[in-house]
């Protein structure tokens, strides 16, 4: 049976964030343990988002767009600006740092973002692997159009199509679009999925869901998925990579690893930015 999963609300300065998973009814969906809606939010000019050099291990972050612009910089040396519709894709493996803020010409101005932030935990063997960074354009990621759906696959594979960046694991991600009365299948079998309904409404087995719902479907299910009006819903899944610790921004399937990035981001062993000295210290508690 499907489930509905509520996110909590945070606000990090001037910026609304619903965190949807982990949840404590539904902890991941495939390789997926994380979910962040970030707004809808207006900023006035001086305001927006400036998240400072911060570490990661044994995830791969997925940001993706629906409206603004953030500027991603990490230790590897990637610099660009994400913008709405690309696929900004950076795996952790045994350690990277990155910032997210805003060019000074977006900041500057009255500006707008909205978008999700996934992360996806590295199957166990990946977990040490040398980090790396994807951007994928928007235009350059493969479009599925059937029967009422316009689909965009941002990674994994579905419906015969393999998105451009090499995943660690069996995995899917879209933004589908669906018309009026059109019926949604869901990709691959005996895995996990979720729907996220970005706007518009549809019907899962007859329930009716609206915007900001979040439904977990077990992978034994077959669910008959029909839009009740014009609507956008993001559908991720795939098949589970065993259980994970999360604590701040470490993801593991062992307790010490996360006590050694602790220790590490402390000292000061992370591997570094170019040109950034900031950063945020490490936390006194978990953050999810």
């Amino acid at each position: 049976m499907s489930t509905l999963i509520s996110g909590k609300e945070a606000n990090l300065g001037p910026l609304s964030v619903r965190r949807v998973l982990p949840h404590r009814d539904v902890r991941s969906v495939g390789p997926f343990v994380f979910f962040d809606r970030m707004g809808p939010a207006s900023f006035d000019p001086g305001q927006g988002v400036d998240v400072a050099p911060h570490p990661h291990i044994g995830l791969a972050t997925v940001t993706y767009l629906f409206d603004g612009a953030i500027r991603h910089h990490d230790s590897l040396g990637s610099l660009l600006e994400i913008q709405p519709g690309d696929l900004n894709w950076m795996s952790a493996g045994r350690g990277i740092t990155h910032s997210e803020r805003e060019t000074d010409a977006v900041r500057n101005s009255h500006h707008k973002l909205d978008g999700l932030q996934l992360w996806a935990a590295l199957p166990e063997d990946e977990e040490e692997s040398d980090p790396e960074f994807f951007h994928i354009a928007g235009d350059d990621l493969p479009v599925i159009d059937d029967a009422g759906l316009h689909m965009r696959l941002i990674a994994g594979e579905a419906f015969g199509k393999t998105a451009p960046v090499p995943v660690k694991s069996k995995l899917f991600y879209l933004d589908v679009r669906m018309d009026a009365g059109a019926q949604l299948l869901l990709p691959g079998e005996n895995q996990e999925a979720a729907l996220y309904v970005v706007s518009g409404s549809l019907r899962i087995d007859g329930d009716l869901y609206e915007p900001e719902n979040f439904i977990y479907v077990p992978p034994e299910e077959i669910p008959d998925i029909v839009a009740q009006s014009d609507c956008r819903v993001m559908l991720l899944g795939g098949l589970p990579v065993g259980y994970r610790h999360i604590w701040w921004n470490f993801v593991s399937s062992s307790k010490e690893r996360i006590d050694k990035a602790k220790a590490d981001w402390a000292a000061g062993r992370f591997p570094q930015i170019p040109g950034e000295d900031d950063i945020i210290p490490l936390p006194g508690r978990s953050t999810g």
